[in-house]
């Protein structure tokens, strides 16, 4: 049996020692938001607990005959702690051993708890979602409100969303990264004239490494508006000029496109996503074929002669150049903003 290279088993016992954080932080959340909550609700699911808003969740679920979410409706807890301790000793045992064998064991053992963890919250999901009382208060022929098990999903007027917290995220990165030490194992023996480590194979594997930690952020870039069929998603026209349009990246990657910047503003301070740090504002550049730019990398022109799709009478430029070319062009009256500016011109109704 092939033996593991040294630094294969150091990493590996840091990133299995490090799935220990998930017995303390959360491994789910599911947020919903709707306009009489505009803060959001929220409900984290542990190893072996819930946590959140499950009260007021289980209240507005009430009326449309959805069960009580308790506990009880999950086993799981009850042996969730064991397999990942078995999980965690599986991740060391080739650690200790040095065969590789024992690593792929390990890889394997991994994306098996994943797929059944997957499965698992469907089928808890769909039996939720479609097993309704028809006495209920209100009651939609043919409607069901299966939650999202990963990503958003609309159920009547609210925006739901389902994904990893910050323990299950601990165990994907853990799992990504032993995922890489195997692939570098399994290239680095392949060749029969390496012998020993070298610059380049160390290159390769902080290179597999780093790709796997920095997966899960890197998703919030801007989606290119697709002109004549995308629409505003706060007042529901649909975008058709290529000098104007912005788009809200959440911290979790969702896009919401808007056909004028005071559209985007209104719907940022009204929004439960406006307070993630993480979120990014693009806006479409006047001159730029559509293209997305970051907001605070911009120049804004307002001027009363600039036609905009929702009359704000603000356009983004690159450069100070291009934006007093314009500017010039639609004579006296008009003004530079900053991304600053323009968010105090369209104060919250």
């Amino acid at each position: 049996m092939k033996k593991l290279h040294v630094i294969t088993r150091i990493l590996l016992a840091v990133a299995a020692l490090s799935m220990l954080g998930a017995y303390k932080l959360p491994m789910w959340e599911i947020h919903l938001w709707a306009p009489q909550y505009p803060e959001g609700l929220n409900m984290k699911i542990w190893l072996d607990h819930l946590s959140g808003d499950f009260d007021i969740i289980n209240g507005l679920n009430h009326y449309i005959g959805m069960a009580l979410i308790k506990e009880e409706m999950f086993p799981e807890f009850k042996f969730m702690g064991y397999v990942l301790g078995f999980l965690i000793f599986m991740g060391l045992l080739p650690v200790i051993i040095g065969r590789r064998v024992f690593l792929q064991i390990f890889v394997a053992l991994l994306f098996i708890a994943g797929a059944l963890g997957l499965w698992d919250f469907y089928r808890w999901g769909h039996d939720y979602g479609h097993n309704l009382d028809p006495k209920a208060a209100i009651s939609v022929p043919g409607m069901t409100y299966d939650p999202p098990i990963v990503g958003y999903k609309v159920l009547l007027n609210f925006t739901a969303y389902s994904g990893p917290d910050k323990g299950g995220w601990l165990l994907i990165v853990a799992g990504g990264i032993t995922v890489a030490l195997l692939a570098w194992e399994l290239l680095r023996t392949r060749s029969k004239r390496i012998t020993n480590i070298g610059s380049g194979d160390f290159v390769t594997l902080a290179a597999m490494v780093g790709a796997m930690l920095l997966l899960p952020g890197c998703d919030r870039g801007p989606q290119a508006i697709d002109f004549g069929k995308d629409s505003c998603a706060e007042c529901n026209m649909t975008l058709v000029d290529k000098r104007f349009g912005a788009e809200f990246v959440t911290g979790r990657g969702k896009v919401f496109k808007f056909d004028d910047v005071n559209c985007m503003v209104e719907f940022i301070e009204r929004e439960p996503h406006a307070g993630d740090s993480a979120a990014r504002r693009f806006v479409v550049a006047f001159n730029g074929g559509g293209a997305l730019v970051e907001a605070d990398h911009l120049v804004f022109v307002k001027h009363k002669d600039l036609r905009t799709p929702m009359r704000s009478h603000v356009a983004a430029f690159r450069d100070k150049e291009s934006a007093q070319a314009t500017l010039d062009g639609l004579g006296e009256g008009g003004s530079f903003l900053t991304w600053q500016d323009v968010m105090k011109e369209f104060p919250a109704p």
